[in-house]
């Protein structure tokens, strides 16, 4: 790390911007722009107490690459001994940090000693005049004690006193807007919707706090905290950061950040080593009588507890503090890299067993992914699951909460949607099913151990629909090298498990299938080949690509089975479907790693010849009426940006007018101009409500231009 690194400022036309460079659902990975710096979310900003620095702020910066902190601007306004130096000389040489400083207003001092002497345009003022980087108005606190009528005060009192404070701000400093509501979720909704739509001469508060939850943190209520979390997020802007007031301690970050979460602020770090306690990612743990560290850090490296203990209070508290703070950075830092490789969910699940408390919040949640009820944290979970990529590469571990993994409900439910029976069979014939064919006891992958079984049944019964047992219940045949339910890691065993209709397993209903006689088979290899074994294999092949491409893209399967009639298939070495061509033009690839498919420009022309047209745009009521089929997605962008995506050049916030609802990130979709021209394909990283908010970042990752021609005569 360079330790004389100075922070870059963002250009002045992205200041108070947020983008989006990683996803894994809700949890993203985020740059917010400052004028010190821009930070990369989701991160801890450390409370520095300005009479008591247990950890320097520039050590912050210099040894734990610390972007940002947060500081009371009540304390230092309260105190002339600070307010001076701060007024003359601003807040970063007070503090001596060269990066973003966020600042508090005093509400929480008014939660713990009942008052403060300050007035809400005075707050914001002061620190506007010390020129912090984000300031907080000054909301009232709502406690989670206090009647409804009470915490309805709260969010009015807090609402009215927003207007006056970001005209206060000014354009010198950005602005927290926190969201009130103690445990009502309709109330944490209302006051997330008022002070999201609150604008003066333009500007708008850059960040959400969710305010009023130290005492349900401190008293360990994580339902309920999960709870706050869910219902106000339902009405804040997707483009607004979220930050959790007071929030920071490691068990609590992967959920949070699974949930949406970007910010977190705490002096926890400092606090409990105060009082000799440590933070690990599974709890806290007081050090006194321990032998060895539960959990290490470079902080604690060649010293023991005993020699710890022996040492004075002030040294104790320093070196635990600095552990404290490591071990947050650390967990932050594997939440963030969770993200990228799509396991974030997974995380959660795991921290989720580390405390009684947490693991009650995490089932809750679990519960509400499953029924989806029409509220506030049911709204919320639905967009969660459908700005989820459906499928992802590498293994997925087996556990209890398998099957409530976003990513897999939504797969699930894409498939219970969009899947349907074939519209012919292989030898020509037409009519509904005769029969099930259920593979079990089989493990993947299925082409190599099953074909034999399949097979044999398809010529004795061609009106046969194939499923294959896995242990997240019975799927199509047509999705067995798609991920999770080939790629399920655990031991072999799981595969060693009879078919049962009788149990939730066993259900076929899903799929429509629960009328039609079953059948199941073990798994038998393919060692020969005819002309017949040929014609089925093509008819699996198509049965595949057609069903993948209507689950992924939405498109109708008897309009797919009309164009794929002549589709050749090239093989690799070990047999898997590479390239897949429709009147000898190359349209699509299945991938390897994950199931999924991957257009040509070819396949995107076909795919949008299926389904031609633009979609609503964004200041428009969405007019289309809600299908099962509704096409390839369709992104919309204006016509400055046209050269540029035309020619492979990604598609960024900001240039977007229109995208079909439906629109899913990870899953192909095709680029369009207002006049219905396909300007290019790709894949999105954004979901619609984003793609209309956003103002920076990249919103579509192009694959290829469709335009490269006409782009290099425009050149």
């Amino acid at each position: 790390m360079d330790l004389n690194r100075e922070p870059e400022p963002c250009r002045p036309q992205d200041w108070g911007k947020f983008e989006i460079t990683n996803r894994d659902g809700a949890a993203r990975i985020g740059k917010f722009h400052t004028r010190h710096g821009v930070v990369t979310t989701p991160m801890l900003l450390p409370v520095v107490n300005p009479n008591l620095r247990t950890i320097e702020p520039r050590e912050m910066w210099d040894k734990y690459g610390i972007e940002a902190l947060i500081t009371n601007s009540y304390v230092i306004w309260k105190h002339e001994k600070l307010s001076v130096p701060a007024k003359s000389d601003g807040i970063h040489k007070l503090l001596d940090f060269p990066g973003a400083i966020v600042t508090d207003s005093g509400t929480f001092q008014s939660y713990v000693y009942g008052d403060v002497e300050v007035s809400p345009e005075e707050i914001v003022s002061f620190q506007r005049e010390i020129g912090v980087d984000v300031g907080t108005m000054l909301d009232v606190f709502g406690r989670p004690d206090m009647s409804r009528d009470q915490i309805q005060h709260a969010v009015d009192e807090t609402f009215n006193r927003a207007d006056i404070s970001l005209l206060e701000a000014r354009e010198d400093i950005l602005l927290n807007g926190p969201i009130q509501g103690g445990l009502h979720h309709d109330l944490r909704a209302q006051s997330a919707r008022l002070m999201s739509q609150i604008q003066d001469s333009g500007k708008t508060f850059a960040v959400h706090p969710i305010g009023g939850i130290v005492p349900l943190m401190e008293q360990q209520r994580y339902l309920e905290l999960f709870g706050i979390i869910l219902a106000a997020r339902s009405q804040i802007p997707p483009d607004k950061p979220i930050h959790m007031f007071g929030c920071g301690h490691p068990l609590l970050f992967p959920l949070s950040v699974a949930l949406g979460v970007d910010f977190f602020d705490s002096a926890a770090y400092a606090l409990f080593a105060r009082d000799d306690r440590i933070l690990t990612p599974e709890g806290t743990v007081k050090i006194q009588g321990l032998n060895e560290w539960p959990v290490t850090s470079s902080a604690l490296f060649g010293k023991t507890p005993k020699m710890v203990m022996e040492m004075s209070k002030e040294r104790r508290s320093e070196i635990l503090a600095h552990h404290n703070l490591e071990v947050t950075q650390v967990e932050l830092a594997r939440c963030r890299e969770a993200i990228r490789d799509g396991s974030i969910w997974k995380l959660a699940e795991v921290r989720s067993h580390a405390s009684p408390r947490l693991r009650e919040a995490f089932e809750w949640v679990l519960d509400q992914l499953e029924e989806l009820e029409d509220s506030e944290a049911g709204s919320t979970l639905l967009e969660l699951m459908a700005s989820t990529n459906p499928i992802r590469k590498g293994g997925e571990p087996l556990s209890e909460d398998i099957g409530f993994r976003p990513h897999i409900l939504h797969l699930l439910a894409l498939i219970s949607l969009r899947w349907r029976l074939p519209g012919s069979w292989w030898d020509g014939s037409y009519g509904p099913p005769e029969r099930v064919l259920i593979i079990h006891n089989s493990p993947p992958p299925w082409r190599e151990s099953s074909l034999g079984s399949i097979v044999e049944n398809l010529i004795e019964n061609p009106k046969t629909v194939v499923l294959v047992a896995t242990p997240l219940g019975p799927v199509p045949y047509s999705f067995e090298d798609v991920s999770p339910f080939c790629h399920l890691d655990g031991p072999d065993s799981i595969w060693s498990v009879e078919f049962d209709q009788s149990n939730s397993y066993g259900d076929l209903s899903y799929l429509g299938l629960e009328e039609i006689p079953i059948k199941t088979s073990s798994p038998k290899i393919l060692e020969e080949s005819s002309e017949e074994i040929s014609k089925i294999r093509t008819w699996l092949d198509r049965c595949s690509i057609v069903d993948k491409v209507s689950v992924f893209c939405g498109v109708h399967p008897k309009k797919l089975c009309e164009v794929s009639e002549i589709m050749e298939v090239r093989r690799s070495n070990t047999d898997r479907m590479v390239n897949v061509s429709f009147n000898g033009k190359h349209v699509l690839s299945p991938r390897l790693k994950d199931g999924g498919i991957s257009l040509t420009s070819e396949g995107a022309r076909v795919l949008y010849s299926l389904n031609p047209g633009i979609p609503d745009l964004f200041d428009e009521e969405n007019s289309s009426e809600e299908q099962d089929y509704p096409g390839v997605p369709r992104v919309m962008i204006s016509e400055d940006a046209i050269p540029f995506v035309g020619d492979g050049r990604n598609v960024m916030h900001g240039y977007i007018i229109g995208a079909d609802p439906h629109t899913t990130p990870g899953q192909p979709c095709v680029v369009v101009s207002q006049e219905g021209v396909l300007v290019a394909h790709g894949v999105p990283t954004s979901t619609t409500l984003e793609m209309a908010t956003f103002k920076k970042g990249i919103a579509v990752k192009v694959r290829d231009g469709c335009l490269k021609d006409e782009a290099s005569k425009i050149n």
